[in-house]
């Protein structure tokens, strides 16, 4: 008798961890309230700003915001309010002038000797604040047609020694195609170091994995990692484990915060976070006057004030754990610095 031969389907790549907690963020305002039991505060919700600017939060973000306050920073930074509805004047679609500043697909040269590469629209995290809100990623993204178009503006500048990985965040990319995309700029000699500007560290810290590790670890040149928080409490034990990873493998870390409104706008809180960024291996770098970008009106803090909180923490912090403010003005040859 014949044996039966069953059919074995063919192995399929499973998705890694971070790749799951990714697509089981959150995206209903409604159950983001729902989850921190305040369900009252759906009536100040914008439907107009969702529609714009979807929601997207890890659950794991989410775990950090106390339960019953309207006001906890990590909330505030997510939730889209009506406040964004209201237009002021001043306030724009492109507040730091990356549509004049483009040098090629998916390229941003704005200042001498780099150049940031737009290297995907995706993003963990849609932060409120985000002055890349209204970009228009289906057209300006570096992976389109293989990087070539985006390569080909960086080979053109043999001034050229520093690239950065933007977004969204390049983090979101997988390990695979951030793989691809470093091996084409290998053929760059006269690039000598990269840096990548990344939020998922923070609110997505299983993105740190063994496999991005290996090729973070194996590049060939200097690499920065420029870290995004705002407050101490989104650094948590996930985090920190995430940076000493970064660190072990010989990653400079960073960090830039934006000041905010009802979010890290006093000096109590800078002071915190930067204490909780030397805990986890990391150095505050800039905290950012907010790029008045449109919807984001309410979040700004005025330049008098941001002064006086720059005093405040000279005050209280030693030089190396005190960021420089500063703000990104269109058509300047670096940041504006105070």
């Amino acid at each position: 008798m014949q044996p039966v031969m069953i059919p074995v389907p063919s192995p399929t790549r499973q998705p890694e961890r971070w790749q799951t907690l990714w697509r089981d963020a959150v995206r209903d305002p409604v159950e983001l309230l729902r989850l921190l039991g305040l369900d009252a505060l759906a009536a100040r919700l914008s439907v107009p700003a969702t529609a714009q600017f979807p929601l997207r939060v890890p659950r794991g973000f989410v775990a950090r915001m106390r339960r019953g306050d309207p006001h906890d920073p990590l909330l505030r930074q997510v939730l889209p309010l009506d406040d964004e509805d209201r237009l002021v004047p001043g306030f724009t679609l492109d507040a730091v002038g990356d549509a004049a500043a483009k040098g090629g697909t998916g390229v941003i040269h704005k200042y001498e000797g780099r150049a940031l590469l737009i290297a995907t629209g995706s993003c963990a995290i849609h932060c409120r604040y985000c002055f890349r809100r209204h970009f228009p990623y289906a057209e300006e993204t570096a992976a389109a047609a293989g990087w070539a178009s985006a390569l080909d503006a960086l080979r053109r500048d043999p001034t050229l020694h520093e690239v950065i990985l933007s977004g969204g965040d390049p983090l979101s990319l997988s390990t695979a195609k951030l793989a691809e995309l470093t091996g084409a700029l290998r053929s760059l000699p006269q690039v000598t170091r990269l840096r990548i500007h990344t939020r998922l560290p923070v609110v997505l810290p299983e993105r740190i994995d063994g496999e991005f590790l290996d090729w973070i670890g194996a590049l060939p040149w200097p690499v920065v990692v420029v870290l995004h928080a705002n407050h101490a409490k989104e650094i948590d034990a996930g985090v920190r484990a995430a940076c000493a990873a970064l660190r072990a493998r010989g990653v400079h870390l960073l960090n830039q915060a934006v000041l905010l409104r009802g979010v890290n706008d006093s000096a109590d809180a800078l002071v915190e976070l930067s204490e909780a960024l030397f805990t986890a291996g990391v150095l505050p770098y800039y905290l950012h006057l907010l790029d008045r970008v449109q919807g984001t009106a309410h979040f700004e803090v005025p330049e008098a004030e941001a002064l006086a909180l720059r005093a405040a923490l000279h005050a209280r912090l030693p030089g190396f754990l005190l960021p420089r403010l500063a703000r990104e003005q269109p058509g300047q040859p670096g940041k504006t610095l105070y």
